[in-house]
């Protein structure tokens, strides 16, 4: 059987707040097969951001394990875990975090030129290209609208060809129009680059196109089910 590409054993989160330790996650157990499409849902304050922020390890465990492509992402420092994301994950945003003082093009080759990617903006702007934006190349984020800088997030997180795309809640900025669009392409970029693809969402229609949605509740996983091939 083959091992899975993402693998939490017994994870706890606990995080401090004003009025002491805050726990966040509890006893979370869960595995994700490669090119699997899992969908993190439940009402707010459940933990997903957190979970999700685990598994590319932007967050670190209180206790517990958590491992991805067979690395044990705990056991690394900032420094590995840095390297790890670049080289093998890419993460999408509700905000989009793009540089303003860069243009859409800048803003995708950057990333490829700090990993030592060859053409690294010849890549950026083919990706650019796939997600519609081939004619706002060259437009500053603050020249251009929400739907397209969420685009240009997506062309940055595709752009390294990562084996895992993260993405937490990224049609929660977006009218309807331009989220059906972000889905859309977000959806044809896990096919594309056959990539595993985990997400937090409040939207049904966006977790009905995943494999497997599970549900957390307080921290905790209270369903796990696998819509698509249930139906299938």
């Amino acid at each position: 059987m083959a091992e899975p590409i993402l693998s939490l054993r017994d994870v706890e989160l606990t995080l401090a707040g004003n009025a002491g330790p805050v726990r966040v996650l509890s006893g979370i157990t869960l595995d994700v097969a490669a090119g699997e499409t899992l969908g993190l849902v439940g009402p707010s304050g459940s933990g997903k951001s957190s979970l999700l922020m685990l598994m590319g390890g932007l967050e670190r465990a209180t206790a517990g394990t958590v491992r991805a492509l067979g690395q044990d992402l705990t056991a690394m420092g900032e420094d590995g875990l840095a390297r790890f994301r670049r080289g093998n994950m890419g993460v999408v945003f509700q905000s989009f975090h793009l540089i303003s003082t860069m243009t859409a093009l800048e803003n995708v080759a950057t990333p490829l030129e700090l990993a030592g990617a060859a053409d690294a903006f010849g890549r950026a702007e083919a990706e650019l290209v796939a997600v519609g934006l081939g004619p706002r190349l060259h437009h500053y984020p603050s020249q251009m609208s929400g739907g397209e800088q969420q685009r240009v997030a997506l062309a940055r997180a595709a752009a390294p060809r990562p084996r895992i795309l993260l993405a937490d809640e990224p049609t929660g900025n977006l009218d309807a129009a331009n989220g059906a669009a972000i889905m859309d392409l977000l959806f044809g970029l896990r096919d594309r680059h056959g990539a595993t693809l985990v997400l937090v969402t409040h939207a049904p229609e966006l977790a009905a196109r995943c494999d497997r949605v599970v549900r957390l509740a307080d921290g905790r996983i209270v369903a796990d089910a696998g819509l698509r091939r249930a139906a299938e």
